[in-house]
């Protein structure tokens, strides 16, 4: 199965290069490409931008620690999948995976989120989508730099919550197209985390009828 990875905050976030690492671990034959934004676009939604303006560039990037291929496009998440479904990264895909977005993307945020943005652009195609974002605690104190808000993320915490997911989706594909919206918490790894996953995937028809309906986006229980 092909899995495409991509993003809102564009190829060097820390988030995109936990998240590709989780995917190369999956069990089973996989091939992974990584293909995100050349920068930030974060709030873009599933916009693809002024296409009549634009001049394409697609570039092959590497990933620390993560041998999947990987390319950057100048243009949001969305464009990212649209080129990957007219060819640009070989053939087709089989499931896109988005993230990991710092900050969570729940409710109406949904509309404005790249992260999503980009597995509903995939729907479009009929390719199903697992976006991936984190909940950040403390945002908006005055003077705060981003990267302090950041600092206390758990990324491999959220990529492995991330994986067990996409793992129950490749090992039994829905017949329907789907998207998965997955918003787990800032927590360090724990028992507690693994028993969900477990829990999680023993009631895997449940929340399979959950996202059936290729017309929604479903929050999974992640605690």
């Amino acid at each position: 199965m092909r899995i495409l990875v991509t993003n809102d905050d564009g190829i060097d976030s820390e988030g995109l290069h936990v998240l590709a690492r989780a995917m190369c671990r999956l069990d089973g034959d996989h091939e992974v490409v990584v293909g995100a934004p050349d920068r930030e676009f974060s709030g873009a939604g599933a916009a693809l931008g002024a296409l009549h303006l634009l001049e394409p560039e697609v570039v092959r990037v590497s990933i620390p620690g993560c041998n999947a291929e990987a390319w950057t496009v100048n243009g949001p998440p969305g464009l990212c999948v649209m080129f990957a479904r007219l060819g640009a990264f070989g053939a087709p895909f089989d499931l896109i995976v988005s993230g990991i977005n710092p900050g969570a993307n729940v409710g109406r945020a949904v509309y404005h989120s790249g992260t999503v943005g980009a597995c509903l652009t995939g729907r479009n195609g009929h390719v199903s989508g697992v976006a991936v974002s984190q909940s950040v605690h403390g945002m908006g104190v005055e003077g705060q730099a981003w990267d302090d808000v950041i600092k206390g993320l758990r990324w491999e915490t959220a990529a492995e919550v991330a994986k067990s997911v996409v793992q129950s989706l490749v090992d039994d594909m829905p017949s329907e197209t789907v998207v998965v919206n997955l918003n787990p918490t800032c927590h360090s790894t724990s028992s507690k985390v693994g028993s969900t996953l477990r829990s999680a995937s023993d009631r895997r028809g449940r929340w399979r009828r959950r996202i059936s309906h290729p017309s929604k986006v479903a929050r999974m229980p992640t605690r």
